[in-house]
């Protein structure tokens, strides 16, 4: 059976609804509030809910943050493979979501900013396995190296796949250099993968992934309501999104990203899995919080809506 392992980081959401952000010193009324787990667990969330086996590699930990990211994990039957660190509290983000469905991010690194080569080397990585990487953890020296250098010695036929995040740039070049090579699947959105290639325009900007990235790699690049574009060996393929009232966009791109991963685990074919993946985002930016992904029943019924 194959499995998600997810090496990126669980932190804790501290969400808010506002009308509009308060210019700087000033103050604003929320309409709601609330501590979520979100972060990598979004990705992890919609893979579990779409059928996908998943494991959590990073670090929680000891306090209440890491409590509330360990009893998330349970509720989704996701597995955590390291014990609680009793030095450190797992880390939190400032949601803030806008009547616009806009949402802006202030985040805190916790202990899942930190991950050894020994606590990679305690992962039992099966042929079958996908295993997904975050640009996030590119940007914190106490995990980076030791994580670069455990994916590049997994095995070849290893899925690995990458999200570089809107931090993309932040990334050391020479980290990027290291991992993209290896890839099976890149999946960002379009800003993402114009600032990587330095091109105005999607069109463009797959172009230079397809020269960039091994020609085996899926590139998926994602364009908000328009839906996704994918590129693999037939071409460049245009998914049409989905019609729908968004009211908090936050996770509505991790949504995507753990059912794409889930559809092609079972073995679903890209452009299949891509609308799949469209449509998971479509209910997500329809719901509140981070990790809004659907049931696989629920896109199920979504898709089979979009035909009668």
């Amino acid at each position: 059976m194959p499995r998600l392992l997810h090496t990126g980081q669980i932190i804790i959401d501290l969400v808010m609804a506002l009308d509009t952000l308060p210019p700087s010193g000033g103050d604003a009324l929320a309409s709601s509030a609330s501590f979520q787990a979100g972060g990598g667990f979004n990705v992890m969330a919609a893979a579990r809910r779409s059928g996908l086996d998943t494991a959590y590699l990073g670090r929680h930990g000891q306090g209440q943050m890491g409590e509330l990211a360990r009893q998330a994990m349970f509720s989704e039957g996701i597995t955590a493979t390291l014990p609680p660190d009793p030095h450190q509290d797992t880390g939190l983000c400032v949601a803030l979501t806008e009547a616009s469905a806009e949402r802006t991010f202030i985040s805190y690194i916790g202990v899942e900013g930190v991950l050894t080569a020994d606590d990679l080397q305690q992962v039992r990585v099966a042929q079958d396995d996908y295993v997904y990487v975050s640009g996030y953890s590119l940007l914190e020296p106490g995990k980076a190296q030791p994580l670069i250098a455990w994916l590049l010695a997994l095995p070849n036929d290893i899925h690995l796949s990458f999200d570089p995040g809107p931090l993309l740039l932040d990334i050391a070049p020479a980290l990027l250099d290291a991992l993209l090579p290896r890839l099976n699947l890149w999946t960002s959105n379009r800003h993402e993968a114009q600032a990587l290639t330095g091109t105005r325009t999607l069109d463009e900007a797959l172009k230079a992934l397809d020269a960039r990235l091994p020609g085996t790699c899926l590139k998926v690049v994602r364009d908000g309501p328009h839906g996704c574009r994918v590129s693999d060996a037939q071409g460049h393929h245009p998914i049409a999104g989905f019609t729908v009232q968004a009211l908090d966009t936050n996770g509505a791109g991790d949504a995507h990203t753990g059912v794409m991963l889930a559809a092609l685990a079972t073995g679903v074919a890209p452009c299949e899995a891509a609308r799949r993946a469209n449509a998971a985002a479509a209910i997500a930016v329809t719901r509140r919080g981070p990790a809004t992904a659907p049931t696989r029943a629920q896109i199920d019924a979504f898709l089979a809506d979009q035909r009668t």
